[in-house]
């Protein structure tokens, strides 16, 4: 197994300490997190404010960018799931921190649009092969009871590179944007690099359970249909099984369309609030700080709320609030609305964000995992690319992004009801046959 180094020794001991090794997976995990968020992810929209002052480029055209890194996400994912089950997460992260480092860096001598698309292209594949749908594979074979908790640990990483926008607008300002993405390809390497060799496929490789629960005695195996509860007697959904299922399409098009609000967000909101409602820069990122610090609030609290209720109906409520945060900041006229936008959409997308890996695991099991959710981002990208889109269109032709926040709104309620209809399907029983995709 590609995982089954000589290091299993190391891992192994795990049990006879306090901590179980698959913590540590979920803090490199959050590590990896944050160096993306907060070097590019989350920071992208204060670098749209300053390309558009240098080329003068249009907001639909720097919404494009953004949407073709989504697009590689979503094109490549199916094949970023069958590497992640043959490979394992250490080997795909390492060679997505490479490309993301070596896309900063080119980054920062992009003299056209074009030049500007490309090194997107690179910088994509590697956030989407360092990113969350590697760390979240790891984090799922390693954890079942406390699979939510896990993964929204893993996801605060993402969370706190949003609270760290600030520092990196003070070198944006203070260094200019081209040194300042340099340095952030520089910093990849360093920091990246370390926390990838922590990353670990299963558990089962080194005669461990989830959870950290004692090993099965020696010669005896790991194997989930023993582990009893809910699934005792069945097996995992086969990817081909799940595709046959209406939750798998119905968690897929809920998922894109809290999508629509989350990277139109990611794209606009700082250059809604400089030109639309006349904030500063630094003013604008005290705003941004202000959601992200209730977006980590809500990934913490979201995951201890996943293991604890119903994750499909607290997934339908979060919906909700993104619709009326969003309906609140495109009608906003003082700070009063700005700072409730903040609290609801942070706040949902915190707690939103765990229950999206956890509710497919819930329902599918982790053997297929990367493969299931690699397929569902073809129709998740449907969001990532068309809501900053979206509004960059809207601006363009109106002014401003009151039409075009509506409308993303309008699309987060209607994912309420593709969560209420996504019910939990029945597992195969243990000893069904496997249905398995041709080719595969």
């Amino acid at each position: 197994m590609a995982d089954a180094t000589p290091l299993a020794a190391a891992v192994t001991e795990q049990p006879r300490r306090k901590t179980f090794y698959g913590w540590w997976i979920v803090g490199a995990g959050a590590g990896i997190q944050l160096l993306q968020s907060a070097l590019l992810g989350q920071a992208y929209g204060s670098y749209v404010v300053l390309l558009r002052e240098e080329f003068g480029w249009s907001k639909t055209a720097l919404a494009a960018a953004s949407s073709l890194r989504e697009m590689e996400t979503g094109i490549t994912g199916p094949f970023q799931g069958w590497l992640l089950d043959r490979l394992g997460p250490r080997v795909v992260a390492r060679a997505g921190v490479l490309l993301f480092a070596l896309g900063l860096m080119l980054f920062s001598q992009v003299q056209s649009l074009l030049t500007f698309y490309l090194t997107f292209v690179v910088m994509a594949l590697g956030m989407s092969l360092m990113g969350y749908l590697t760390i979240t594979f790891a984090v799922v074979q390693w954890f079942e009871r406390k699979r939510a908790t896990a993964i929204s640990l893993s996801s605060a990483g993402f969370a706190i590179g949003g609270m760290v926008i600030p520092g990196v607008v003070f070198l944006l300002e203070s260094f200019g944007w081209r040194w300042t993405a340099f340095a952030s390809g520089v910093a990849v390497l360093v920091i990246g690099l370390p926390l990838t060799q922590v990353l670990r496929h299963r558990p089962s490789d080194y005669g461990l359970l989830p959870d950290g629960d004692p090993p099965a005695p020696r010669g005896a195996g790991v194997t989930r249909q023993g582990l009893g509860g809910a699934n005792a007697g069945t097996r995992d959904h086969t990817l081909a099984e799940a595709m046959r299922t209406r939750a798998f399409w119905f968690i897929a098009m809920g998922h894109g369309s809290a999508l629509f609000v989350v990277s139109a967000m990611n794209v606009h909101l700082v250059s809604h609030l400089k030109e639309s409602l006349d904030y500063s820069l630094g003013e604008a990122s005290t705003i941004v700080f202000l959601m992200t610090l209730l977006f980590l609030t809500g990934t913490v609290s979201g995951g201890l709320l996943g293991d604890r209720v119903n994750k499909r109906l607290l997934v339908v409520a979060c919906m909700g609030m993104h619709a009326a945060g969003l309906v609140l900041l495109s009608h906003a006229t003082g700070l009063a609305m700005v700072i409730a936008f903040a609290l609801l959409h942070g706040l949902a997308w915190g707690w939103r964000g765990p229950q999206m890996a956890a509710i497919r695991a819930d329902y599918f099991g982790p053997s297929s995992f990367g493969k299931i959710l690699g397929v569902s981002n073809i129709v998740i990208i449907v969001g990532t690319i068309s809501g900053p889109i979206i509004a960059g269109q809207v601006y363009d032709q109106t002014g401003n992004y009151r039409i075009g926040f509506d409308i993303l709104a309008a699309i987060a309620a209607l994912g309420s009801i593709f969560f209420i209809l996504a019910r939990r399907p029945a597992r195969p029983a243990a000893n069904a046959p496997q249905v398995i995709p041709a080719g595969g």
